[in-house]
């Protein structure tokens, strides 16, 4: 069994919409919950003018009966109010608008996008046609997807959280937190850090980011705890927990570096100061170890631990005091087009990082624990839990 699904949609199309596969019968869905996930997306401090139009909201169209999942396809939508504005430029219909200003044809790509690079491959001259796909808005989809996978981790007992740990290269290196300071951090809090001091530096760099018309990235940290042993595998590259944790943050818009645990520091350090050494508890008759620097995972494999994935965020591509690219169509040197943007997106990213990680984790449990409806998957969980304890 699998956990899988496809997103669809524009930045300033009619909707994004997503179609999940996986998920067993029985699963209480809150969409309640799913919405905070999606409001929880849209803030942070340094957002662009695009989150005060979006209240997003999630229509479950399939898959879902009486509240319950059926275990069959699950296909959710998200209208994009900003499609009242765009409906023309946006048509799905052909149309001809005459006035090049109204038809927002986007021929001067900016650096760092994917503008360039999807047009020649697309072959395209109106770089709109990529923009919109490749844009972030996307992510509002994928973490509607989190939230339900979210929902069945919860049902485990499993919990997911994020904290910014570095905004802008402050502070000079990432915070470390516990999973209680992070657990505790305000949901309406401006940037999702642990540290109110580093907090109010922060935004005072965002701040004169704002004025210079420059834009900011950042580390965000995801925390999964309460993980069983044994999800992803040793046995296969593409089967490695580590490997798809990886790929899910980096294909987040804008990272562009991933850390597992503390990978990035233990590069410089031997062996005798990085590995977690290993205990047994024999009254909870459980492995345990003292230090988590391998976060979770080791040879591929969950090991009990927290998780802990960083994302490595580059700053913001669309810049209002704009860098130089070259026109399209004429070849000339010109200023990169400006699109409404972020100056800094870095405790959304995170929240964006919790629903890709929770997706990967709902998919190494339905591999590992199958079952057509949540009671059976619960079962199987249970009689592996038990069979760990007499190991």
């Amino acid at each position: 069994m699998i956990f899988r699904f496809t997103t669809a949609g524009e930045s300033h199309g009619k909707a994004l919409v997503a179609l999940i596969e996986g998920l067993p019968a029985g699963l209480q869905v809150d969409v309640d919950f799913i919405n905070q996930q999606l409001w929880r997306r849209q803030q942070g401090y340094g957002r662009g003018h695009r989150m005060k139009i979006e209240s997003d909201k999630v229509e479950v169209i399939s898959g879902v009966r009486h509240g319950f999942t059926l275990g069959s396809p699950i296909a959710l939508m998200i209208n994009n109010k900003d499609f009242a504005s765009w409906q023309e430029v946006m048509s799905t219909e052909a149309v001809d608008i005459l006035d090049e200003k109204r038809a927002r044809r986007l021929k001067r790509p900016r650096p760092g996008h994917a503008d360039l690079a999807g047009g020649l491959k697309f072959q395209t001259h109106d770089l709109r046609d990529i923009l919109e796909r490749s844009s972030a808005r996307e992510t509002a989809a994928r973490v509607a997807v989190g939230a339900f996978a979210k929902l069945l981790l919860k049902a485990f007992e499993i919990e997911v959280a994020s904290h910014v740990v570095m905004l802008g290269g402050i502070p000079d290196n990432p915070i470390l937190a516990s999973w209680e300071e992070i657990a505790n951090i305000q949901q309406d809090t401006q940037l999702r850090c642990v540290d109110k001091e580093i907090t109010e530096k922060m935004l005072r760099h965002i701040d004169q980011a704002k004025e210079a018309g420059d834009t900011l990235g950042g580390v965000f940290e995801v925390v999964a705890r309460n993980i069983p042993i044994g999800l992803g595998s040793h046995t296969q590259w593409d089967l490695r927990l580590d490997g798809l944790l990886a790929q899910a943050v980096m294909a987040i818009q804008a990272v562009k570096a991933v850390e597992i645990g503390e990978g990035i520091q233990g590069a410089s350090l031997p062996g005798s100061k990085f590995h977690d050494e290993i205990g047994y508890n024999k009254e909870r008759k459980q492995f345990i170890r003292t230090t988590n620097r391998a976060g979770g995972i080791e040879g591929g494999i969950s090991n009990g631990e927290e998780i802990r994935v960083r994302g490595y965020l580059k700053p913001i591509s669309t810049l209002r005091k704009p860098l130089q690219s070259v026109d399209i169509d004429t070849k000339e040197l010109s200023s990169a087009a400006f699109e409404r943007s972020d100056i800094t997106a870095v405790p959304a990213a995170g929240v964006i990082g919790e629903a890709v990680v929770a997706i990967v984790l709902v998919d190494a449990m339905r591999k590992k624990f199958g079952g057509d409806s949540l009671k059976e998957m619960q079962q199987n969980f249970l009689s592996y839990q038990k069979g760990l304890s007499n190991y």
